[in-house]
């Protein structure tokens, strides 16, 4: 039996995700978010003091990475985590991180 293997990440979906994961802000929303299936857009808006507009820019910033998928449904939006693209950077990250993925400088 084989293990399902994850989707490998570009250079640059890496580097969005590194990016989207660096904001103290989104990173929140991510975590609000990955608590249940789907997370209606207006949930978001009662979780943080903020402005609609800003929670649109860093969902958007979350959904560019490929870390969230959003779906329209009427005029709600609703946001769910997309967790094989989370598990994708997680396992890229710890194999950088390892040293597996450096490259000799000299």
């Amino acid at each position: 039996m084989r293990t399902p293997t994850r989707p490998a990440l570009s250079e640059t979906q890496f580097s969005l995700i590194a990016k989207a994961l660096a904001d103290p802000r989104r990173m929140a929303l991510l975590e609000a978010i990955s608590g249940g299936k789907e997370c209606p857009c207006a949930r978001l808006g009662s979780m943080f003091s903020v402005s609609k507009a800003t929670i649109s820019h860093h969902m958007k910033e979350l959904v560019t990475a490929g870390l969230v998928e959003s779906r329209r449904d009427g005029q709600y939006i609703h946001y769910c985590v997309r967790r094989d693209t989370l598990q994708s950077y997680t396992a890229e990250l710890l194999r950088r991180a390892s040293g597996k993925g450096v490259q000799n400088q000299s």
